[in-house]
């Protein structure tokens, strides 16, 4: 009787104890005005991104309970035409942290609030390479890929596939020309070349007659290995595949695509994620979901950690050497201390499988492969992280 007492004290006595912490998190959807496209077989979830970053709070809640930690979201979404910044500022007023969905001028905007001064705040959208180069904020991580990360993955596998001699279609939308500049940088940085590109003609209407112009359209390429499309909003590029002049690969925003997350991927445990966003939103992840949802696992590791929840020692934690993401991803996920990028692998899928997983073997970087992706620290025009 004694010793079952005795054993009893121990274990209310040594139990760790853990400070009750709690971390407030503000998602911030700016909506956009969506430009009229070929096909609306594909329409944009209307939770797309909050339910990653909502899933990623489940995980955090899950952690959290044995550690004595609480987490919340706070969400706002802003009509086209409405005060971002307003927005902004109100979730501000709460909280230090903001996952944002937002296009890139919006969020140099609210980046250069004084109410974000000392703030985190996790561009978790825009892929534009300009926000981790001359335009970066200190107060600015990307959860989402650049573009030029995933250019760089496409040009890796183009390489390792022989296909050096390329062409590219590129839509006409703000999106479409920043993905084929960055495309053009990459292929530039491997060693490859396009041979020729064309502009498509927005006006043409595919729907019932691309059999009969689409070969029209790309046969003054002649021959070529493989080619790109470059149509972000995914207007056109479905009505390529199969009908162009030569038989030849399709890659790019359609085919085989470089993307942050795919519904084929399963491995490193990626299943079991898959399976719990499905099972809360009846649906598949997609990569801004899964961009929102590393922003708001980011957060829940740095404060297990730390057992803190201010912004400086959070930031400092999540800048260290120190931290690591499970990303379900075959690698640790680190943030890049030149420009706030999250440093990950980039899935490369057709709809129906995983092709490879860049960085590719064989292309190696003197630090860091995943480095490889992306704006290396000796190309880095970022200043603010200095």
């Amino acid at each position: 009787m004694f010793r079952a007492v005795f054993l009893a004290f121990v274990l209310v006595v040594c139990r760790p104890v853990f400070a009750d912490t709690m971390l407030d998190v503000g998602y911030l959807h700016v909506e956009v005005p969506q430009p009229p496209t070929l096909s609306n077989l594909d329409p944009e979830p209307r939770n797309n991104g909050l339910a990653g970053a909502q899933t990623g709070l489940e995980d955090n809640l899950t952690t959290g309970k044995f550690l004595g930690q609480t987490y919340t979201l706070n969400e706002k979404s802003v009509a086209v035409g409405d005060d971002a910044l307003a927005a902004a500022q109100a979730l501000l007023a709460t909280t230090p942290y903001l996952i944002v969905d937002a296009p890139a001028d919006v969020l140099l905007r609210i980046a250069d609030l004084p109410e974000a001064a000392g703030a985190i705040l996790f561009n978790s959208a825009a892929g534009d390479i300009a926000l981790r180069d001359a335009d970066c904020r200190a107060n600015m991580l990307h959860s989402v890929p650049s573009d030029a990360m995933r250019t760089d993955a496409l040009a890796q596998v183009l390489v390792q596939k022989r296909w050096s001699d390329l062409v590219m279609i590129t839509g006409t939308y703000a999106e479409d020309i920043a993905y084929a500049d960055a495309m053009r940088t990459s292929l530039t940085k491997f060693g490859l070349r396009l041979s020729d590109e064309k502009t498509w003609d927005a006006d043409a209407d595919m729907r019932r007659t691309a059999a009969q112009e689409i070969p029209l359209f790309t046969q003054s390429f002649g021959d070529y290995d493989a080619m790109i499309i470059a149509d972000e909003l995914g207007d056109f590029g479905r009505y390529v595949l199969y009908n162009t002049w030569q038989a030849r690969p399709i890659v790019g925003s359609e085919g085989l695509s470089a993307r942050t997350w795919s519904p084929v991927i399963e491995q490193w445990g990626a299943a079991q994620l898959q399976s719990r966003f499905e099972e809360q939103h009846g649906r598949d992840m997609t990569g801004q979901d899964y961009a929102a949802w590393a922003a708001m696992r980011t957060l829940g590791e740095a404060v297990t950690r730390t057992n803190a929840t201010d912004p400086k020692t959070l930031r400092d934690y999540i800048l260290s050497d120190a931290f690591e993401l499970a990303g379900f991803k075959g690698r640790p996920l680190t943030y890049r201390t030149w420009n706030g990028q999250l440093r990950q692998p980039i899935a490369i899928v057709h709809p129906r499988a995983l092709v490879a997983q860049a960085p590719l073997e064989g292309f190696l970087h003197q630090v860091n492969e995943l480095d490889t992706l992306g704006i290396d620290q000796p190309e880095s025009t970022c200043e603010a992280y200095q």
